[in-house]
């Protein structure tokens, strides 16, 4: 939901909209970012790429990250009577770009104090959805986003991200994430049906898929699903997962070949074989 109140302070969009995006990726705890940017800000970006063991598109989201808050430094250096003003006009801008939506997360490496939002709250500008998380009014929460938000580690899995592909017609009232092994947060238990996994298979088909409100989240891939409803057929319906297995063999952008590759990764290669076998025609 656009303000429709006119924005003095008006950021470059390019800016605005690849610090949202980097915030939105990037999924280190806010100490290891803030680390990474004082770095960032006393080398070049070359160097910085040389002389880290991050990955590029990582090093790309800090820089994105840096030339915003650079680009907010620079605008409370130039009007310094207007801080309050630059401040709640770009919270207004990022939540623009970001739906409606704002997590606090989203502010911080911009060394934003928390107390603007409560500011703006009470003169209504925003409203407090849940801890953490703040929405234009009567703007829809995004209970997918607002969740990963909170939670950066969680990625959406088996039944939960199919149904965003559209290969499952049960709707997910509780959510299924995956996360990496060292990963337990008590409120996630508590939420959601949790899958505790390697780092190393973690990471192994995350993508990125656009939820019914139109907010960009992380799944697993299709070919990645499948392998976990097979491998987890335990703790999920069978029916579901026959008739998810036929949805998927019907897809005509399936990829057979990353499903081996994954099957074999995931040491049930004969299993995947098999069971997805049975629904050829």
């Amino acid at each position: 939901m656009k303000r429709k109140e006119k924005i003095k302070f008006k950021l470059e969009p390019k800016i605005l909209t690849s610090y949202v995006e980097a915030m939105i990726s990037i999924k280190e705890p806010m100490k290891e970012i803030k680390a990474q940017l004082g770095q960032l800000s006393n080398l070049s970006y070359d160097k910085f790429l040389k002389s880290n063991v991050l990955a590029e598109k990582t090093v790309e989201q800090l820089k994105n990250i840096h030339v915003m808050s650079k680009t907010i430094e620079d605008l409370l250096a130039t009007y310094p009577n207007e801080q309050s003003k630059i401040i709640k006009d770009i919270i207004i801008q990022i939540m623009n770009v970001n739906n409606g939506m704002l997590s606090t997360r989203m502010i911080e490496p911009l060394n934003i104090n928390r107390q603007y939002l409560s500011i703006m709250e009470d003169n209504n500008m925003i409203e407090k959805a849940s801890r953490g998380i703040y929405l234009f009014p009567n703007t829809f929460e995004d209970s997918y986003f607002s969740f990963q938000q909170k939670y950066k580690k969680v990625v959406f899995s088996h039944m939960n991200a199919l149904y965003f592909y559209g290969l499952t017609e049960e709707f997910p009232y509780d959510y299924t994430v995956t996360v990496p092994q060292r990963y337990h947060v008590d409120t996630v238990n508590e939420k959601c049906n949790v899958f505790y996994v390697s780092e190393e298979i973690y990471e192994m088909g995350i993508s990125e898929v656009e939820t019914p409100s139109g907010n960009k989240v992380r799944v697993y891939d299709k070919e990645r699903c499948i392998c976990d409803v097979i491998r987890s057929k335990g703790r999920m319906d069978k029916e579901q997962v026959k008739k998810t297995i036929k949805q998927y063999i019907k897809c005509s952008d399936k990829d057979i070949n990353k499903l081996v590759k994954y099957s074999k990764k995931l040491g049930i290669n004969e299993m995947v074989s098999e069971i997805v076998g049975a629904y050829y025609e």
